[in-house]
């Protein structure tokens, strides 16, 4: 299942995505109380934007934007909104998001073709280990799009290895749909109960929230310490709530694939400006085909690469690389540019460390301070030492770590009102 426009050539779906722009800015500029007021207040002739280079003369739209004029960026009236849905709010106050029907089935289109791309297809089941609750868009969009793939769904749920093993086994599915982490935490129930999980219906699982791979698509520690015991397939996702769009890795590993028929999407510098090929930036996108709430060149926060060349899968889009960090996150520690998933990945290594967190702060001088706090399983100074040998060598700087308990760091990761493991907290003024 690969849309035609996917295996277009670049030239195409240049074409393509232009005609779709042109469209967007005569929706947005009659229908959305807030780019009326910009392109307004700043003199813009959207007839002048007539390429995707012609992108860069547009102003960006920020999260804070989002936060402070939420509503005004909904452009049709309130009874045509058929879903609620908002972010998670991991670097600021939550925003709400309303769906149309047209929005709806927009979104279970984007999950088939993502799913599809991770080679499940009619006939496979899959098991949904996050929630479908809480206004959450992504568990609502897996549900959608596995329908339309007409597979069958087990809606499980987050949590609970128990409950996730008496599922597997009763209803045999082919799928898993999870943050990654707890992937460890289903096999070690299985070990301490006696579970074949080699030998049971489990070939594949896509994997959210939490990066599989580093930046040459090899597989990070995480996932080879899942891959190393459970002979399973993962495939990474990049998504948010606001694209309302996926990324998704084929059977080749090698980055999430694009859909133009739904978004464009550019990497800018810190001038806005599109960085050369093969230069890491942040992340921006414009939304095509959404009615309710669409988003111009808006800003991601995230910092990654994009990848042209094309796919052995046949798809001639770009693909975008594991996510390096977020630019809000970036931490500059005695003269080295370090992001919470390099540290992440660090502390992966070493089974005898149940949990972390990553606590960021501003010292007397000004500068950014690190301390790392983990819960092991056998607390000794060798150990600590080890560590800190190992963030040296792989990172060239030793931040703080301290001993903590379970019980202190297990509430904190797992927030109940959280939709994903929090290890990173920023207190720095």
């Amino acid at each position: 299942m690969i849309p035609a426009i996917e295996k277009d050539s670049l030239e195409e779906i240049k074409i393509f995505q232009e005609k779709k722009l042109t469209e967007l800015l005569e929706y947005i500029s009659k229908n959305s109380p807030f780019y009326k007021r910009l392109f307004a207040g700043q003199n813009i002739d959207i007839s002048k934007i007539k390429t995707l280079e012609d992108l860069q003369f547009l102003p960006v739209t920020t999260k804070e934007d989002l936060q402070q004029y939420n509503d005004d960026f909904v452009c049709v009236a309130q009874n045509k909104i058929i879903d609620y849905a908002s972010t998670s709010g991991t670097l600021g106050d939550p925003v709400t998001f309303g769906l149309t029907d047209s929005d709806l089935d927009r979104l279970a289109y984007n999950e088939a073709i993502s799913f599809a791309c991770a080679g499940i297809a009619d006939g496979d089941v899959v098991q949904l280990m996050t929630t479908i609750d809480r206004k959450f868009m992504a568990g609502l969009a897996y549900f959608l799009g596995l329908r339309k793939l007409k597979v069958g769904v087990i809606r499980v749920g987050a949590g609970i290895p128990e409950m996730q093993w008496d599922s597997i086994l009763k209803y045999n599915p082919t799928y898993l749909i999870t943050v990654p982490s707890f992937l460890l935490k289903l096999i070690e129930y299985a070990e301490i109960h006696g579970i074949d999980y080699n030998n049971s219906s489990v070939k594949g699982a896509v994997c959210i929230g939490e990066s599989l791979r580093d930046q040459d698509f090899s597989m990070n520690t995480l996932s080879k310490k899942i891959t190393d015991k459970w002979n399973i397939k993962l495939f990474s996702t990049y998504a948010s709530t606001e694209m309302s769009t996926a990324f998704t890795e084929c059977e080749h590993g090698n980055g999430g694939h694009h859909h133009p028929e739904l978004i464009i999407v550019e990497v800018l510098d810190e001038n806005n400006i599109p960085v050369k090929n093969g230069e890491s930036g942040e992340l921006t996108f414009t939304t095509l085909g959404i009615e309710a709430m669409p988003l111009l060149r808006f800003k991601t926060g995230d910092i990654v690469q994009l990848h042209n060349e094309p796919c052995a899968c046949g798809r001639n889009t770009l693909r975008v690389g594991p996510v390096i960090g977020r630019k809000k996150q970036m931490i500059k520690y005695k003269g080295t540019t370090l992001y919470p998933p390099a540290m992440n990945d660090v502390l992966s290594g070493f089974d005898n460390i149940e949990n972390h967190i990553i606590e960021i702060s501003t010292n007397e001088l000004g500068t950014d301070e690190i301390v790392i706090k983990i819960a092991v399983k056998n607390q000794t100074p060798e150990f600590l030492q080890e560590i800190k040998d190992h963030f040296r060598a792989k990172l060239r700087v030793t931040p703080k770590i301290e001993f903590a308990s379970k019980e202190v760091l297990n509430p904190l990761v797992f927030n109940p009102m959280s939709r994903k493991p929090i290890r990173f907290f920023d207190y720095r003024s």
